[in-house]
């Protein structure tokens, strides 16, 4: 763990909270959209371009990939996205063996952890329902010796196992309070599955098409129209649309086995914008108004009629249209963008436009240099403190007296020193041991040395885990009063000489934060991003 918190090379600045972060442009959209980003295709863009993409022209901040492709996870490195990992059917036999999944897990997902923030692992895809009796053997081993895995190296609380299902494990589903598993599938895997995920606080996962399953006679259903209702005799519950009836037969069927309490994530779902000619509802308007009501509806917090007052993760299919999927014309066709990554059809995924950025308000601040060693620091601690400066708040007891290293306190130091001065280049001289920055902190992610990364995007527990991981000692009082943040932690490799061009660096900064002493206990459910004063 040592060598983990030797990454961090940290000075101090003291912070104000003025907003909290707005991942979304759709009104009552909370974050909880992601996209299934497939690659059959021959004409894609590279996976950096895709990722950054997704990052900067979108308000998706989700993604699921269909395989453990390192270039394509790496691409997702920094971005904050939340990237869940996919394996395929035909690896989960080999993967029930622990040994072989510590092997699988450490070339796959431990070594681009934490910078790409892989939150899922989900072993095969509508396993259940394949009839291929070997691999649903092995699935819920396969399941087992990931976890397993995980826990072995200390990321089965950042990192969960699933596995997707379509409807077709489903009996019944209609009306909705009748759904009921395949009995077949129940006694056979279902059972076991569903103790897993309870047991490791997992989703269930599922695939539901309101496409495939509509008709003539129930399009409208299908598309969130609101001429369509459709009563449940047993429970007097009338529903607006198929996506809820298909989500709360899975419900019931789940209650039935008292596993009601696990939660519901849709692994995918999605509308074609072009089928065979004359297939009914195959084109654009309808592809945009399932895609685009379904975000505005599964993000509001209506909820379902069995489940009402909640939202629902959800993973829109796909990305971009694929154009070596096999199968009709619909298949290559499910696609939000356009391989060259231009919207197929006008729904609102895109961030809204800002305003063209302010020139550079030649602010800067002053840390020291990464080659800069603690016995020199330490004069200049010593120093600074000698002229007067306040240098109350790194003492002990003092809002940024942690992390207690010398590198800390002095960045605290020479900085308070130079924010006090006139500002000139030789003010954060220091004998050569220190230089100024000019790069704005109040970036989307916050990047730390050698991959790591923590973002505004994570849930406070999250963070926490991912502290945890670290060796590094984050009070819950940090997710608390957010207006009390004593001091950020800033890494001071992105440092330049005062003669630089002004707009030469532009790295982002490297970022921790420690709490006030006195914060209260409670924790945040965010957090926010934060902007540095003069």
């Amino acid at each position: 763990m040592d060598n983990k918190l030797s990454m961090l090379n940290l000075a101090v600045i003291f912070i104000s909270i003025p907003v909290l972060i707005a991942s979304t442009y759709i009104p009552g959209v909370k974050g909880t959209i992601g996209v299934n980003y497939g690659r059959v295709a021959n004409n894609l863009p590279h996976p950096v371009q895709a990722a950054h993409f997704l990052l900067h022209s979108t308000i998706i901040n989700r993604v699921r990939l269909y395989d453990t492709n390192a270039d394509t996870i790496k691409a997702f490195a920094h971005t904050g996205i939340a990237v869940t990992v996919n394996i395929p059917n035909n690896q989960i036999s080999s993967l029930a063996k622990l040994s072989y999944a510590k092997e699988w897990l450490e070339t796959n997902i431990v070594r681009h952890v934490p910078a790409t923030n892989i939150v899922r692992i989900l072993v095969g895809n509508e396993v259940v329902s394949t009839g291929d009796k070997l691999t649903v053997e092995n699935l819920v081993p396969a399941m087992q010796a990931i976890h397993t895995a995980l826990v072995g190296v200390s990321l089965d609380r950042l990192i969960k196992v699933s596995t997707p299902h379509s409807l077709g494990i489903l009996l019944t589903s209609s009306p909705p309070s009748a759904g009921k598993f395949r009995p077949e599938y129940e006694n056979q895997v279902l059972k076991q599955i569903l103790d897993f995920l309870k047991a490791t606080g997992s989703p269930f996962l599922i695939n539901p098409y309101p496409f495939f399953g509509c008709s003539k006679d129930t399009l409208d259903y299908a598309l969130f129209r609101t001429n369509s209702k459709v009563l449940d005799e047993n429970t007097k519950l009338t529903y607006t649309n198929m996506l809820d009836a298909q989500l709360d037969a899975v419900h019931s069927a789940l209650k039935l086995l008292h596993f009601d309490d696990i939660e519901i994530v849709i692994a995918e779902t999605g509308w074609p914008s072009k089928g065979e000619p004359g297939q009914l509802g195959v084109d654009v308007d309808s592809a945009a108004e399932y895609n685009g009501k379904l975000m505005q509806h599964v993000s509001s917090g209506v909820g379902t009629p069995l489940m009402p007052n909640r939202t629902f993760e959800t993973y829109i299919f796909g990305l971009f249209n694929e154009n070596l999927k096999p199968g009709p014309t619909s298949e290559r066709n499910f696609g939000l963008f356009q391989p060259d990554m231009t919207p197929v059809y006008d729904i609102v995924v895109g961030v809204p436009i800002s305003p063209e950025p302010k020139p550079n308000s030649g602010k800067r601040w002053c840390l020291p240099k990464p080659e800069a060693n603690d016995e020199n620091l330490q004069k200049n601690i010593d120093y600074v403190c000698g002229l007067g400066i306040d240098c109350g708040p790194i003492k002990e007891g003092g809002a940024c007296f942690y992390p207690d290293t010398v590198r800390a306190h002095a960045a605290y130091a020479m900085n308070a020193y130079y924010q006090t001065t006139a500002k000139n280049g030789y003010d954060c001289d220091f004998a050569q041991t220190a230089a100024t920055t000019i790069s704005n902190p109040n970036k989307r992610s916050f990047e730390m040395e050698e991959d790591l990364s923590i973002t505004p995007y994570m849930s406070s527990d999250r963070v926490n885990d991912l502290a945890n991981w670290l060796g590094l000692s984050v009070s819950a009082a940090f997710f608390a009063s957010l207006e009390r943040f004593s001091c950020v932690h800033l890494n001071t490799a992105d440092t330049d000489d005062e003669d630089d061009d002004e707009g030469a660096n532009e790295n982002p900064l490297m970022l921790t934060i420690l709490p006030s002493p006195s914060v209260s206990s409670s924790i945040s459910a965010s957090i926010p991003v934060t902007s540095l004063p003069v």
